[in-house]
């Protein structure tokens, strides 16, 4: 009963979304090809790889992948063509040059620009809640009050 269980769960394995027919014949150039379909996004799907997506367009980015490896490109050479027709949105980690360095850097601006903007609040405010003394004038006005 147990070696059934076991059986059971161990054909109830994930499915992988890479079918059968996709794969290269080279062991080689399919490790290549997981290896870059790994670090390319799924233009339908929201942050998830081609290898691991099941939409229909990360299936044509898959065979496109292992086109490029066929022909003989090189891992750059496949990833620039790639990149040269879907965008640089395509990648899952862009590189942080050109009009990227920006949005690499906005972050940490944002968040320095806002400690910076709290620490100037927070000392004019403890430097307006300072209690001071009263002057010559203001004690004679008190002590007239007072005495009524």
């Amino acid at each position: 009963m147990k070696r059934l269980l076991l059986a059971l769960a161990l054909l109830a394995s994930p499915a992988f979304a890479v079918q059968p027919d996709e794969i290269l014949p080279d062991p080689a150039q399919e490790a290549r090809a997981r290896a870059l379909s790994k670090e390319l996004r799924c233009l339908v799907c929201r942050n998830e790889n081609i290898d691991d997506s099941d939409a229909q367009l990360a299936r044509d980015l898959r065979l496109l992948v292992r086109e490029r490896i066929a022909a003989g490109d090189s891992d750059d050479e496949a990833m620039a063509f790639i990149t040269a027709r879907y965008g640089e949105f395509v990648l899952l980690n862009p590189p942080a040059t050109g009009a990227n360095l920006v949005l690499w850097l906005a972050g940490p601006a944002a968040l320095l620009a806002g400690g910076g903007l709290a620490f100037a609040v927070m000392r004019r405010r403890a430097a307006a809640s300072e209690v001071k003394g009263l002057s010559a004038e203001e004690e004679a006005r008190l002590r007239d009050i007072l005495k009524d």
